[in-house]
């Protein structure tokens, strides 16, 4: 099974619990700040994503939604 992740950066505060625990490492910590002055958490489209969603049991601000295909 494949996904794909969207992330809210606006909510993301940059803590890395997403890269953390991602099985597949889809997921980076951008150069790009939010609005709040948070390095936010990026997909990285060059990888496969398995659609476990484990990054969005895992973001405190619910910031990550999971779409399986």
């Amino acid at each position: 099974m494949k996904g794909t992740i969207n992330i809210d950066q606006e909510r993301c505060k940059g803590c890395e619990l997403c890269i953390e625990f991602c099985p597949a490492k889809v997921i980076r910590l951008s150069d790009r700040l939010n609005a709040k002055g948070y390095f936010v958490a990026a997909f990285d489209d060059g990888k496969e994503c398995t659609g476990c969603g484990t990054c969005a049991v895992m973001c405190p601000e619910v910031a990550i939604e999971v779409m399986k295909s």
